[in-house]
């Protein structure tokens, strides 16, 4: 793992202040990572191959390795800021590969080392995608999947049934955030991201993930139950929830 360029550069310190950032948004999120470990190990055993999906930074993939020394990991993604962080995060180690992709190209599945995985996963990213492009990427992860591999996605998944509910939690969620910034200083997005533009290495990687992105671009973040309705749709055998937050879920198929 490499740790930092003749630039000076700190990979491992800009992987830990993605962590710290997103940490805030989402308290709760080791434990959606254990949790879905946990399956992974229940379902494929502690040797799997990997499919990070959308990886960013390689958050899932840290984790991964640090448990399961043995398995092996891709991360895809186009963000060429988070890529670049990925790249020199995990510079050195054969058991990790990246690469550079758009899950909207219909054939972004070529670019890709292996044909089949034990796992695909990924976490806090898809919601980018309507769910009308969201529902043609299930039909072309199904294939990717081996027969009993597992996909697994944890994201936002709010319940428009409860509209009371999902707000007090919203509240509540967010008073805790201004206390854990008032103690903590830690950035939120738009300063992380300042940040990262202002590293001589990352300048130009984050001036062309903004050209590309733009600020952000919510999709329109389905329920747990559409997730679960397009993974069978799409050909798993089964599929459901296997984690729940106030506010997130995180839902399995099974092929």
């Amino acid at each position: 793992m490499a740790g930092t360029t003749r630039s000076g550069t700190d990979w491992q310190a800009w992987q830990d202040s993605w962590d710290r950032q997103q940490e805030w948004y989402m308290p709760d999120r080791e434990e959606r990572f254990r949790v879905m470990l946990d399956m992974v190990e229940a379902v494929v055993g502690p040797a799997p191959r990997v499919l990070d999906l959308a990886c960013g930074t390689g958050s899932i993939t840290d984790r991964l390795l640090k448990r399961f020394p043995e398995a092996t990991s891709t991360g895809v993604d186009l963000d060429p800021a988070l890529l670049a962080i990925a790249r020199g995060h995990f510079a050195g180690d054969a058991r990790v590969s990246f690469v550079t992709a758009d899950l909207k190209d219909p054939d972004w599945r070529a670019a890709l080392p292996h044909d089949a995985y034990d796992a695909v996963l990924t976490a806090t990213a898809l919601h980018w995608l309507p769910s009308r492009d969201l529902t043609v990427l299930y039909g072309q992860l199904a294939p990717l999947v081996r027969p009993g591999g597992v996909f697994m996605n944890a994201d936002h998944m709010p319940d428009p049934a409860t509209p009371r509910i999902d707000a007090a939690e919203h509240a509540h969620r967010h008073a805790g955030m201004d206390r854990v910034r008032a103690a903590s200083g830690v950035p939120d997005w738009r300063e992380w991201w300042a940040l990262a533009a202002a590293d001589p290495e990352l300048a130009g990687p984050v001036k062309e993930r903004f050209a590309l992105y733009g600020e952000h671009a919510d999709g329109d973040t389905p329920t747990e139950a559409w997730h679960a309705r397009t993974l069978l749709d799409a050909g798993f055998a089964e599929a459901r929830t296997v984690w729940r937050s106030p506010s997130d879920a995180l839902v399995l198929g099974l092929k």
